[in-house]
């Protein structure tokens, strides 16, 4: 994906702004000549590909559903004046949340020839979580996204409990240089899909900053979409080498 022009928001990842939905499992390709603001709403559908539509899953037929992010949880969405630490590029190779159970090699997603994004298989990769390659990579300066599914036909899925963290939570992000990258979660928010706030989310930024995704929300069974999306916001904290 191409960098949007607009120099504020040449570090949400370089990003080729294309539409996606879950149906056929890839974006489909990029329109000519969009506006900044079709752009920005292309980012959000590339970017919310997991948090599209996991059909009727398991979750809804058997009337299960994932936590939701409470008000008091929303707390923040960046550092504010703190900056805190950084690491050096390194690809991430998986992520653990102590506090929902989650324990996940990391996927990779890249684009295809055509230049259309990327997603993890609802059948055969619903349990693992995913970090975009054109993001920043965990703890290097910018934002980095890793996203999952939040249910399937077979179950909950890997972020079923995203909605449940709350601030001050752990993620562990293993590095491919042996590095762990330790997060604390600043706030978790809920977005309706149709007033995605896109620049709050992937926008530039000066820290180490990490952003969770999943599905969120009421499930509109006429589309087979969950309406809102869950986002987990967090900051690097500190860093540690698991030798041996």
């Amino acid at each position: 994906m191409t960098a949007l022009g607009d120099t504020e928001w040449r570090r949400i990842a370089g990003f080729r702004v294309v539409m996606s939905w879950q149906q056929d499992g890839y974006a489909p390709p990029l329109g000519t000549g969009p506006g900044l603001r079709a752009r920005l709403a292309g980012v959000a559908g590339v970017l919310l590909i997991i948090t599209g539509a996991a059909t009727i899953g398991f979750a809804v037929a058997a009337q299960q559903h994932a936590p939701q992010p409470i008000p008091a949880a929303a707390g923040a969405t960046g550092p504010g004046r703190i900056h805190g630490p950084s690491l050096w590029r390194s690809v991430p190779v998986s992520v653990d949340i102590p506090a929902i159970g989650v324990d996940s090699r990391l996927l990779r997603l890249g684009v295809n020839s055509d230049g259309t994004i990327q997603v993890p298989s609802l059948t055969t990769s619903a349990d693992l979580a995913a970090w975009l390659s054109y993001s920043a990579t965990p703890g290097e300066i910018g934002v980095s996204i890793i996203e999952g599914h939040v249910d399937s036909l077979q179950g909950p899925a890997v972020f079923f409990r995203l909605g449940a963290l709350r601030p001050g939570d752990a993620v562990d992000v293993t590095l491919a240089d042996g590095v762990t990258a330790v997060f604390r979660v600043t706030g978790v928010r809920e977005y309706l899909k149709s007033d995605f706030r896109a620049k709050a989310i992937y926008g530039a930024a000066d820290y180490a900053a990490l952003r969770l995704i999943t599905c969120g929300g009421a499930f509109d069974y006429a589309t087979g979409h969950y309406l809102s999306s869950t986002v987990v916001f967090a900051l690097l904290a500190s860093a540690r080498r698991d030798d041996g």
